[in-house]
């Protein structure tokens, strides 16, 4: 089946290198894509510069082309866009459907995650304080492709939740909606650790009037120690010369069938053959998926 209307993209996050886990969400999302010769964007989530590791955006574009990845268009900014989230924010505000928070870490420690509103109706300045979103008393379900139907009420589970930091710096579930319909993104491939944040934007879709992709998220790769692979747990980066075993493991990491020898063949033939006999139907469905198993 081919379909040029999808539009995929992999939104990596410059605060340290790509590593194992990386690899096996941009592959998923890289042949879902390609296989029905769909696009394939790439947009670098750079919202949160105290964080950034110095040169991790050059390296994470040097790694993608020497696993034999090419997006199509140009490489995405979300620094380029605060101009955008600014403006809806400010329409958010006056609107009321967001006010100002002041509430400290501290005090809100023993609310289980949940934000108790606080300072829903406290009527704050915006200045110095961070942003929050109203959100209904409603239960929000989708279908994922792979994890199934999941289901989150989000006055219950969530509460209004931040949507500009105190520091002024943007939260990632606003800019993610926006971006995504800026870009005309249809499918959106990635890591299951990000399932509980989409009934959030799926609310902020439909705040907005915005179209709502479909949703296909990948197991998460579990180290020994039970934490997930990531730039927290300084996990090894991605070796530019082990590109294709490594790819081959990722395949096998996502349910797919590669034979041996696709280890030893180049980065870009490693894709092309993930391309001609990607079956996203294959993917485990579970969360997470233990790295030991995958050697």
């Amino acid at each position: 089946m081919k379909d040029a209307s999808y539009i995929g993209r992999f939104a990596p996050t410059p605060s340290g290198y790509l590593h194992f886990g990386s690899l096996v969400a941009a592959l998923a999302s890289y042949l879902d894509a390609r296989s029905i010769g769909g696009k394939w964007l790439l947009r670098m989530e750079d919202l949160d510069p105290p964080r950034e590791v110095q040169g991790a955006q050059d390296a994470i574009l040097h790694t993608l082309e020497a696993y034999g990845f090419e997006w199509d268009g140009e490489l995405a900014r979300q620094s380029a866009r605060h101009a955008e989230y600014a403006a809806l924010i400010e329409r958010l505000f006056s609107q009321g459907m967001a006010y100002a928070c002041i509430c400290s870490r501290k005090q809100l420690e023993g609310s289980g995650g949940i934000y108790p509103g606080t300072c829903r109706d406290a009527g704050h300045c915006a200045d110095g304080a961070a942003i929050r979103l109203r959100v209904p008393s409603l239960e929000y379900r989708f279908i994922d492709r792979v994890q199934g139907e999941f289901r989150q009420h989000l006055g219950r589970e969530v509460g209004d939740f931040v949507i500009q930091r105190r520091d002024g710096l943007f939260a990632y579930q606003l800019a993610v909606v926006l971006d995504d319909a800026w870009q005309g993104v249809t499918d959106v491939v990635r890591g299951a650790d990000l399932l509980d944040s989409t009934p959030r934007q799926l609310y902020l879709q439909d705040l907005l009037g915005l179209p709502q992709p479909r949703y296909l998220h990948v197991p998460l790769i579990i180290q020994p120690d039970g934490h997930k692979l990531g730039k927290s747990y300084r996990s090894p980066p991605l070796p530019p010369d082990q590109a294709s075993p490594l790819l081959t493991r990722a395949l096998r990491a996502l349910g797919q069938q590669p034979p041996a020898e696709l280890a030893h063949i180049t980065p870009r033939e490693a894709l092309a053959w993930g391309i001609a006999h990607w079956e996203a139907e294959r993917i485990p469905r579970c969360r997470t998926l233990a790295e030991a198993q995958l050697r």
